[in-house]
């Protein structure tokens, strides 16, 4: 009797120890393959992720930053509606009200051949000029299978100046009216709030004031945006000069994106009476320093004309 005594004893501290082992390490090793499972799904996700591509959107809010032509296109079917609106010198004092009772204004239309190709047209009150423009995206920042760090574009407009020319001494023909500007626009997204991009430009004039000044001049550009909310943006936009007219200074321009339904107010300070390209990096005359700057804004609105399937 003693003998079986003990012997259930034993069997029941076996089963004692089986149970508490169960109880203990089970719940552990259930515990180690969740994670195992978490991080096999992890690594199919990145693995996933990088089977595909994913484009960047929204490196800039609109297709110019204030004046400069930004790394964004108009899309495909999409025609946009701009309103340049440039007031005078705010240093002209009170009698012109701060500049309030000068303006000048540029009225374009852009349009989207394709997601890649934008072309423009535009006519302005500055010299009287008509432009036209195009731009094409030859490279879109993207993460993934094909993962590309930067933007690249290419934009090329020509400019028109229908103003009466002032008597001289040589005869003026009429191709000497137009002038041309070249930019390569690289541009990089980081993250949600913070975008960047640099222009290397060219314009060539074909009739210039001086023998010593010469047909072709150059700049370097740069423009940013940084996301203040949802709907509004911080935007500034400068250009050096490599070369260029006596007298000129570089284009610099601070400003807001504002984001209302079907389409984005710009408000902003630049020392640029022009509006397209060749104006406001090569004809710049006044300065931030000495109160030389325009209140401004543009306004754009974009219509659907070509309904395209994604």
């Amino acid at each position: 009797m003693k003998n079986i005594t003990h012997h259930n004893l034993r069997v029941r501290s076996v089963f004692g120890v089986i149970f508490f082992a169960c109880f203990y390490f089970l719940p552990l090793m259930t515990m180690a393959q969740n994670v195992d499972l978490f991080k096999q799904q992890d690594e199919q996700d990145k693995k996933d992720a990088k089977e595909t591509t994913d484009i960047v959107t929204s490196t800039f809010k609109t297709t110019r930053i204030v004046n400069s032509q930004s790394i964004e296109n108009t899309g495909a079917g999409i025609l946009d509606v701009k309103i340049s609106h440039r007031f005078g010198l705010v240093n002209t004092g009170a009698y012109n009200f701060y500049g309030l009772d000068q303006a000048t204004m540029r009225l374009g239309l852009d349009y989207g051949i394709s997601n890649r190709l934008e072309v423009g047209i535009g006519r302005s009150t500055y010299n009287k000029e008509f432009d036209g423009f195009y731009k094409f995206r030859i490279l879109r920042q993207s993460t993934g299978r094909a993962a590309m760090p930067i933007s690249l574009s290419l934009s090329s407009d020509a400019v028109w100046r229908t103003i009466k020319d002032q008597p001289t001494a040589y005869a003026i023909n009429s191709s000497d009216h137009f002038n041309f500007t070249n930019q390569l626009i690289i541009a990089r997204k980081f993250g949600d709030y913070f975008s960047i991009q640099f222009v290397p430009t060219m314009v060539h004039y074909n009739i210039v004031p001086t023998k010593a000044t010469p047909n072709d001049l150059y700049s370097v550009g740069t423009g940013f945006r940084i996301r203040l909310s949802k709907r509004v943006n911080f935007t500034g936009e400068y250009y050096y000069q490599v070369t260029k007219f006596q007298g000129t200074y570089d284009a610099m321009s601070l400003g807001f994106d504002i984001e209302t339904g079907g389409h984005v107010f710009q408000f902003f300070f630049t020392n640029s009476t022009g509006i397209n390209e060749s104006s406001f990096i090569t004809q710049t005359n006044s300065q931030w320093g000495n109160g030389g700057i325009h209140l401004g804004f543009n306004i754009s609105r974009v219509f659907t004309v070509v309904k395209h399937n994604h």
